[in-house]
């Protein structure tokens, strides 16, 4: 196992039943005080369209609204999504983000629209070609982002020449392949994702080119984590994200509900195939329960980054689940 894991987190600023849009932005900047306290070394949001449970539609506007609320974590996207976005415009926020707020601003950049299909057409009508474009659409904010692009006809004059570092995000193997030839960081999505994880660490691993701005490979993945003083007090707190998640691939999403004892139709649920993959990697449990399961987590994938999903109900719940993660690096990276 690598030395000095770092750890971060990433916010889908999921909406818990009887909290409102407001107060649930403003729980994921109080979070953000809470990681940048404990060490964590970044603070993504994600983008995601369409819904009433998730409030981390506009990414760009929350990495505003964080980053000027805090003093030194870096915040950024996790990620963009590309299809939906132009890369001038693109290049034009995060560099202007990253000139409010220098050395503190990340852009991780997905393939997927972040949303179903009708909504993807809404909000871009050509977002299959965008997709599909992925890797050119990338060059062109790298391109936005250089110097050297001070004489172009099209410029983004506020991101010429500003360090904002790009990360490209996964959740298959495709990206794995993009991320090593342009010698970028990858980011998988392991958190709910988890078929492809080691495929597509060991194809970004042996096919990584060294660039400009990277030397070596680095990576960072996704898991879910849930902390409590006990195990059966944070397989109650899990029966939210169960629900969350069964929900989603039955069709019939709520906000996030408030936990349960674990019962046999839970089980069932954890159960569903889908379910189960997708809530592989999450670690829930007692303090010494997770540091365990991390330990082996890290060791078997070698990756240099937890980014951190937390979505639990109760917001002193997920406080205190992150500031026992906290701890638990520490003694890791101390051992």
């Amino acid at each position: 196992m690598k030395n000095k894991i770092k750890y971060s987190i990433l916010e889908i600023a999921s909406v818990s039943e009887g909290v409102s849009f407001k107060e649930t932005l403003k729980n994921s900047l109080e979070l953000a005080k809470v990681a940048e306290n404990n060490h964590y070394t970044r603070f993504w949001f994600a983008e995601h369209h369409n819904t009433d449970t998730v409030a981390s539609n506009a990414t760009s506007v929350l990495i505003g609204y964080v980053a000027d609320n805090t003093q030194h974590i870096r915040v950024g996207s996790g990620g963009i999504m590309l299809p939906n976005h132009s890369p001038l415009i693109v290049a034009e926020q995060f560099g202007t983000l990253a000139q409010l707020y220098p050395n503190r601003i990340d852009l991780g950049l997905g393939r997927a629209t972040g949303t179903d299909s009708a909504t993807a057409q809404a909000i871009r009508s050509d977002f299959m070609q965008a997709a599909r474009s992925f890797p050119e659409e990338i060059s062109k904010i790298q391109h936005y982002f250089d110097v050297q692009n001070q004489s172009g006809k099209v410029r983004a004059a506020i991101a010429e020449g500003v360090d904002v570092p790009l990360y490209i995000l996964g959740s298959s193997t495709n990206s794995a392949h993009l991320a090593a030839a342009k010698g970028l960081p990858y980011a998988f999505g392991s958190h709910f994702a988890s078929t492809h994880l080691h495929s597509a660490l060991g194809i970004y691993k042996q096919e990584f080119q060294p660039s400009e701005v990277l030397n070596q490979p680095y990576t960072i993945a996704g898991v879910n984590v849930i902390i409590a003083d006990t195990d059966a007090e944070a397989q109650i707190l899990f029966t939210s994200l169960i629900k969350m998640f069964y929900g989603i691939f039955t069709g019939a999403s709520k906000p996030l509900q408030p936990p349960v004892e674990m019962d046999d139709e839970l089980r069932q649920m954890f159960q569903h195939p889908t379910v189960y993959q997708t809530l592989k990697y999450s670690f829930v449990g007692s303090k010494a329960t997770v540091k365990a399961g991390i330990q082996r987590f890290l060791e078997d994938t070698q990756v240099d980054e937890l980014m951190v999903s937390s979505n639990v109900f109760g917001f002193e719940n997920r406080i205190k689940s992150v500031e026992l993660l906290a701890e638990i690096i520490k003694e890791i990276n101390n051992s």
